[in-house]
């Protein structure tokens, strides 16, 4: 297959109707759902620090407004933790860290903007902060040694670093037939061969994290994860599965090489919570703080928490854009551009009629790690 996750892997850059800085409200969602766990790693890291510049890093910032809201909000926590302490507020050094093909412009030519409106909240006085772009995969190291005071990262560890080797049998015959993720007509061995790159990825993730992470430092990762124990089940499966069925649908109207999807396998796994503690045990290196798991709607756009559907086809339609920013380069990559309009306009459809079925949430994770003493 040999896709380069790391060129090809980006949400859709600036800032028109399909990109991903206007169809990211579901991961500003994560944000504000996670805010107070933030608050709590970022005080403790502060307390136990004291730190006179104090360097935070976002993994996977992307390209919409969500990394401002995580810059500003550690600013407000330290500015506030400080003043509580009596001490002058730290220096402020971000780190946004994405793989190169990020509209890593884009994020720099909205800072000044931002920056106007958190004076006027403030009323003028915040502390100085310095942002930096970093391109690179997290599955690798990207600071110095002990240099990093709090990692914070949000909607990315559910991709991994490529698709699983063990795909394609030895022949090179794909034997993920008709699927680009694992469902339940998944041979055991497709399976097993995505949930050993999670364990790696995500083995690597933190062994590179530790040997960044300063004296007192922490970690809040938010990513999708599933609550159903099997893997060739839960709520992605069901996802993605109604793109593979846009896609097959395609394929027998000769729109579609059939050998194309069948080769196409997403770098994507969404791990159960038994599966993260796993990894975390067997690494060794950090102490899991806390741990909570919210749902958050497949329609970014509906905020109710009951199980009533008010317009499915809308809904249908909002799940589609979402979907279509985020994974729209790597669909453009295998398949060509041409297909994309009427790919995720039949996906919307899909979606909207699965949703008449049952309204589906994603199950969100967030952990809180520190180094072990």
């Amino acid at each position: 297959m040999g896709m380069k996750v790391e060129q090809v892997l980006h949400m859709v850059g600036g800032a028109g109707e399909t990109s991903y800085a206007t169809n990211s409200r579901l991961q500003e969602k994560a944000i504000f759902e996670t805010k107070s766990i933030v608050e709590e790693a970022v005080r403790e890291v502060y307390k136990t620090v004291l730190p006179e510049s104090m360097v935070v890093a976002d993994l996977g910032c992307s390209s919409g407004p969500n990394t401002f809201h995580v810059v500003f909000e550690v600013i407000d926590i330290v500015d506030d933790q400080s003043r509580r302490l009596g001490r002058s507020p730290p220096e402020v050094q971000f780190f946004l860290n994405d793989l190169p093909g990020n509209d890593f412009n884009s994020i720099f030519q909205s800072l000044e903007g931002y920056e106007e409106k958190l004076k006027e909240e403030k009323g003028g006085g915040i502390p100085p902060f310095y942002v930096v772009g970093v391109p690179g995969s997290f599955y690798g190291r990207l600071f110095p040694a002990r240099s990093v005071h709090f990692f914070h990262s949000s909607y990315c560890l559910m991709w991994l670093s490529q698709v699983p080797p063990g795909v394609e049998s030895n022949t090179g015959v794909p034997l993920n037939e008709g699927n680009i993720y694992i469902s339940e007509t998944s041979p055991p061995v497709v399976v097993k061969s995505y949930q050993e790159q999670y364990q790696r990825d995500f083995t690597t993730f933190l062994e590179s994290r530790f040997e960044e992470l300063s004296f007192g430092g922490r970690m809040v990762l938010t990513f999708l994860g599933r609550t159903t124990e099997r893997a060739p089940s839960g709520e992605l499966c069901q996802l993605w599965g109604l793109l593979a069925e846009a896609l097959n649908a395609m394929v027998l109207e000769g729109i579609v090489e059939k050998e194309k999807v069948d080769a196409f396998n997403l770098p994507f796994y969404a791990p159960s919570i038994e599966e993260v503690k796993a990894v975390i045990q067997s690494v060794g290196l950090f102490d899991l703080d806390q741990m909570q798991i919210f749902k958050s709607n497949w329609d970014p756009l509906d905020d109710s928490s009951d199980d009533y559907i008010y317009d499915n086809f809308i809904s249908g339609e909002n799940v589609a854009k979402s979907t279509r920013a985020v994974i729209e380069p790597v669909i453009m990559r295998n398949f060509g551009e041409h297909i994309l309009d009427d790919l995720f306009s039949r996906y919307a459809k899909n979606v909207a009629k699965h949703l008449l079925k049952e309204k589906t949430k994603y199950p969100v994770f967030v952990i809180a790690l520190k180094t072990k003493m």
